[in-house]
């Protein structure tokens, strides 16, 4: 069986070109896992996009689960865009990294729809303390493996204020997305302020 990683980074490179810089943080009972960094190009070249590596060589198992299936299971990789040069965003390496140890270390399954809780500042002086899973499929297309084999899914990760996560715990994350698209809120701008949410 093919191992994935090299397949979700060639998949990644593929999507997103050349990666200027990664780097690696290891957490006490979870394999490695890396963050590269994707200097803008194209139309909008102003923005930056940080992927995990390394989350999707195992797959995610229900926490419930008494036995963890080595091979079925859904994957994932994250994936942040912001605009380049307005914040230290560099600094969200080690958050990222966090969030994506997070199904080994605490047994939770990333999803579309889900918060997911950095403990602090997505990088120094960020509005953010957390994100919303985002559908994939848009930037960075599924990577289909060999069954039994789920694919990998890269998922897009939206900045959420402190304001804004407490509104989607309580109202969802579909009114959150149509709140944002309502007010235009730019969603990669790392200082924009919480949408309105009166």
């Amino acid at each position: 069986m093919a191992d994935v990683l090299p397949l979700a980074e060639a998949r990644l490179r593929g999507a997103l070109g050349e990666p200027d810089a990664r780097a690696a943080v290891t957490f006490l009972g979870a394999d490695r896992i890396e963050v590269l960094r994707f200097p803008g190009g194209g139309p909008e070249g102003d923005i930056v996009r940080y992927a995990t590596l390394g989350m999707s060589a195992q797959p995610m198992t229900d926490p419930s689960a008494l036995v963890a299936d080595p091979f079925q299971g859904p994957r994932a990789e994250l994936v942040l865009s912001v605009r380049a040069g307005r914040a230290d965003t560099d600094e969200v390496l080690r958050p990222l990294a966090v969030l994506a140890a997070s199904p080994q270390v605490e047994g939770v399954i990333v999803a579309p729809g889900a918060s997911l809780d950095t403990g602090g500042a997505l990088w120094p002086g960020a509005p953010f303390t957390s994100v919303l899973v985002a559908e994939p499929g848009g930037l960075v297309e599924d990577l289909e493996l060999d069954p039994p084999l789920d694919p990998v899914r890269f998922l897009p990760l939206l900045p959420m204020t402190p304001n804004e996560a407490a509104w989607k715990r309580v109202h969802g994350a579909q009114a959150l997305r149509e709140r944002w698209l309502s007010h235009g809120t730019d969603l990669r701008d790392p200082l924009r302020a919480s949408v309105r949410l009166d």
